[in-house]
């Protein structure tokens, strides 16, 4: 009887996992539809097939049915977009996942530690000293580089590297951060500068261009590939440092490897689209209801996710009306309601499992 048992919770583990992988599969083909898709809509729409000869036209000798114009928009235009977008939407869902990991907390995101906020503080400094949009992408970066690094310096001062610690940490260098923000905001140009600043934090993609790629492009795809490879590491952490210590795992440097790429990884999504909130949040919960809460699953997942929604969403902010609507108006929006669903839906399956 003890082995039957034994057999079918091995037989349902295994189903399960097929589920996930099918369930990451198809998302991911999904993700490619839509990309393609996304190549061709806008303003200036172009055809599904038009689209693909364009993409694979440096590639392959294709008989031209379509302008120079057309081979512009899609190649100089939309193309570096869309990579960013499966840059920031990934990494940032990604993220958000980590974080939610390592700390056990389902309401950390990837603002918990104050990277964005630092990032922000930086960005607005440098619009308003009149520097060129690569200088504030730079120092958006080096804004969440000095904020992770404050972080870090005050668990040192405290001599405590805990989670709890870390968080709270997280929240004195994020409300510091949001103070100085609002300060800049208040010294800027309130006909130019602060709109600049405004527009930035809330969060486009409206000027990405290559150039703007080639500086990030490595350092993020680095930082998504090694959290991937040690996702499983994040469901040992999630059962506590004396437990993880038990089963022979550095629960200290596995977290303070988590932090250093999901840092990077977060200061560099950050730099390219400015703050988008709610996202980091609301993707690892979708995530946790299609695959569950084995992080071997739902780390790739949630970027998968990721990448879905920021393309849905940008897509959305520059088709719905004639001037571009930024990100996180969107990202709000529908975030807020969507964690209210969440939440109102682990409340009935507690009470259902309590009955």
């Amino acid at each position: 009887m003890e082995n039957g048992r034994i057999q079918e919770k091995r037989a349902n583990k295994i189903e399960a996992t097929d589920k996930s992988n099918m369930y990451i599969l198809l998302l991911s083909v999904a993700a490619v539809i839509i990309f393609i898709f996304s190549l061709g809509l806008g303003q200036f729409e172009i055809s599904f097939i038009d689209t693909i000869k364009i993409v694979l036209s440096p590639f392959f000798p294709i008989e031209q049915t379509w302008d120079a114009t057309m081979s512009k928009i899609v190649l100089e235009i939309r193309l570096p977009r869309l990579i960013a977008c499966v840059l920031v939407g990934g990494g940032l869902g990604l993220s958000g996942a980590i974080y939610q990991g390592i700390f056990r907390n389902p309401l950390v995101s990837q603002d918990m530690l104050g990277v964005s906020n630092g990032a922000a503080v930086m960005a607005a400094l440098a619009i308003t000293l009149g520097y060129t949009d690569y200088a504030v992408q730079v120092a958006a970066f080096i804004g969440g580089i000095i904020a992770i690094l404050l972080v870090l310096g005050i668990t040192a001062l405290i001599r405590n590297s805990s989670s709890l610690v870390l968080i709270l940490a997280g929240i004195i260098v994020s409300g510091f951060a949001s103070s100085l923000l609002t300060l800049i905001k208040y010294l800027a140009d309130a006909e130019v500068t602060l709109a600049n600043i405004t527009y930035w934090l809330m969060g486009s993609l409206s000027n990405v261009v290559f150039p703007d790629l080639r500086t990030v492009y490595l350092p993020m795809i680095l930082c998504i590939i090694v959290l991937l490879c040690i996702r499983w590491y994040i469901n040992i952490l999630s059962l506590g440092d004396n437990e993880a210590m038990s089963l022979g795992v550095n629960a200290k440097g596995i977290r303070m490897l988590c932090i250093i790429t999901t840092t990077i990884l977060i200061a560099s999504a950050v730099c390219i689209s400015g703050t988008i909130s709610w996202f980091g949040l609301v993707i690892p919960h979708l995530s946790r209801l299609v695959v569950g809460d084995n992080h071997t699953k739902l780390v790739p997942m949630s970027f998968v996710m990721g990448v879905v929604i920021m393309m849905l969403v940008d897509n959305v902010a520059r088709t719905l009306s004639v001037t571009e609507i930024p990100l996180s108006v969107i990202t709000g929006i529908v975030g807020v309601p969507i964690f209210t669903l969440l939440l109102i839906k682990q409340r009935v399956d507690k009470n259902d499992f309590r009955s």
